[in-house]
């Protein structure tokens, strides 16, 4: 038998410049570095992670792309407007966007999405209060993970 896939532990990404790309995510999102090094940095997001290390050398993503989960969508969008970023709805009504070395971002509401997150880890987010939408609550039943 196969290994079950159960998450994701952390997203690795490449940029030319971590300084830059540090200060542009900050811009972006809200978050605490888990670690951090000359060449590299762990941006935390509870049990999970965001590894982003200098050293791109590939062009830009196409359709190539991860997604992460905010508590503010719209918020990410202005961000996204405000930095200057070419940016589009995605097909589920998230943001979409490359950052200046090509990685290609999905962002999308913790509210519209089957992804949940244990108590514990929405306390240390600082997120207790976020609540799944009526069509996120009802896929998620669906699956029987309520």
């Amino acid at each position: 038998m196969p290994a079950r896939l159960i998450g994701i532990n952390h997203v690795a990404l490449e940029v030319g410049d971590l300084q830059a790309a540090l200060a542009l995510y900050r811009r972006l999102f809200d978050f605490e570095l888990r670690g951090y090094s000359a060449h590299m940095a762990f941006l935390e997001m509870g049990d999970q992670f965001l590894a982003v290390s200098e050293g791109r050398s590939q062009g830009p993503d196409d359709d190539r792309h991860f997604g992460l989960v905010v508590d503010d969508e719209d918020a990410v969008r202005a961000a996204v407007e405000a930095a200057g970023l070419p940016h589009r709805r995605s097909m589920g009504g998230g943001v979409r966007f490359r950052d200046p070395w090509g990685n290609n971002f999905e962002v999308v509401a913790y509210e519209r999405i089957q992804f949940d997150r244990t108590p514990g880890v929405k306390r240390v987010l600082g997120i207790d209060d976020l609540e799944k939408n009526a069509g996120a609550r009802c896929e998620i039943a669906e699956k029987g993970m309520a």
